[in-house]
C-alpha cells in the first residue's frame, strides 16, 4: 500500500513538473472532451482542440479558460400553483452540452450558464402549470418537459449551448394534499369493495332462496308422491279384502285398518317408558262429551260422602 501511494504521488508530481516545463517551453496539453480559448495579448485568438499545442507565451499568446464539451446535468426545483389552488414542487432534469463550433459563444456569452438555465426553466414551468389542474399536471408531465426543451433549445443555442433531453422527473404536491388524495382513493376503494361484498351477499341470499324453494318444492313432490302411496295401497287393501271376504264393505274395512292403526299407534306410544302423552277425543262432536264427563265427575265428587 505504502509502495502504491508513493508510485501515485510520484506520477503525479511527474506529471505537475511536466505541465509546468511545457508551460515554460510554450506546449500545453488539451484533454479528450475538451476545447481550449486561446487568446493573444487579451484578445481572442483560436479555439484548441484536444491534443498538444504550442503556445508562445513570449509573444502574448495564452490560454484564457478550457470548455467541457460533455453533456452536463443540472436538477431544477420549481414551487407553483395548479388550476385548483394547489402547490406543488416541480422536479426538472436538464441535460445540456456545449456545441463545439460555437465554443467562442458558449465561453465569452455566459458568466453563469446554471442561472440562466434556471432562469428559463422556471419561467416555463409557472406558465404551463397554472393552467391545469392537479391530476392533469400528473398526465401532461411530458408535454411541459417537451414546452420547457422547445423554450431553452431556442434561447440556449444563441449562447453556443444545446439541450440534449428534458425531463420531469418528480411532482411533489403539499403533504397535506397528498395525505388527502391517498385518502380519497382509499375511501373509493373502500365504496367499490362494500358493493362488491353486497353482490356477494345479495347473490348467496338468491342462491339460498333457490336452494330453499327448490327443496320445499322436492319436500312437497315427495310427501304427493308419499300419499298417493298411501291411496294406492288402501285401494288395494280394500278391493283384496272385499274380494277375499264376501258381504263386507269398502266403509268396513276403512273402519277396521282405522282401528289397526289406532292400536298400534297406542303400542308403540306405551312401548317407551316416559312417554307422558294422553289421547282426549277432539272435534265439535267429542267437546259435549268432553263436558259432559267433567260435569259428571264433580257431580259424582259432591255426592260422595
Amino acid at each position: 500500500m505504502a509502495l502504491r501511494l508513493r508510485y501515485l504521488c510520484g506520477t503525479f508530481l511527474m506529471r505537475k513538473s511536466c505541465t509546468k516545463m511545457g508551460q515554460v517551453f510554450g506546449c500545453i496539453q488539451v484533454d479528450q472532451s475538451t476545447v481550449a480559448i486561446k487568446e493573444s495579448f487579451g484578445k481572442f485568438d483560436d479555439v484548441l482542440d484536444p491534443g498538444c499545442h504550442f503556445l508562445p507565451w513570449c509573444l502574448g499568446s495564452r490560454v484564457a479558460g478550457y470548455l467541457s464539451l460533455r453533456v452536463q446535468q443540472l436538477d431544477i426545483r420549481c414551487e407553483t400553483k395548479t388550476k385548483d389552488n394547489v402547490f406543488v414542487t416541480v422536479v426538472a432534469s436538464i441535460q445540456y452540452k456545449a456545441m463545439s463550433d460555437k465554443a467562442v459563444d458558449a465561453f465569452y456569452k455566459l458568466s453563469n450558464k446554471k442561472e440562466q438555465i434556471q432562469s428559463y426553466v422556471f419561467d416555463v414551468i409557472r406558465a404551463s402549470v397554472p393552467k391545469l389542474n392537479l391530476d392533469d399536471v400528473f398526465e401532461q408531465k411530458n408535454d411541459i418537459a417537451k414546452s420547457v426543451e422547445d423554450e431553452l433549445e431556442k434561447a440556449m443555442s444563441t449562447y453556443g449551448y444545446k439541450i440534449v433531453q428534458t425531463l420531469i422527473v418528480d411532482i411533489e404536491p403539499d403533504v397535506h394534499v397528498k395525505r388527502a388524495m391517498n385518502e380519497i382513493n382509499a375511501a373509493a376503494r373502500m365504496r367499490v369493495a362494500a358493493n362488491e361484498k353486497a353482490e356477494a351477499e345479495k347473490i348467496l341470499q338468491i342462491k339460498r332462496a333457490e336452494g330453499d324453494a327448490e327443496s320445499k318444492y322436492l319436500a312437497g313432490l315427495g310427501m304427493a308422491r308419499q300419499r298417493q302411496a298411501i291411496v294406492d295401497g288402501l285401494r288395494d287393501s280394500v278391493l283384496a279384502f272385499s274380494g277375499n271376504v264376501p258381504g263386507t264393505t269398502a266403509k268396513d274395512v276403512l273402519d277396521m285398518i282405522l282401528v289397526t292403526q289406532y292400536f298400534d299407534t297406542m303400542k308403540e306410544i306405551g312401548a317407551h317408558s316416559k312417554s307422558s302423552a294422553v289421547f282426549i277425543p277432539h272435534g265439535p262432536g267429542a267437546v259435549n262429551d268432553i263436558a259432559s264427563q267433567v260435569r259428571d265427575g264433580f257431580l259424582q265428587a259432591k255426592t260422595t260422602p
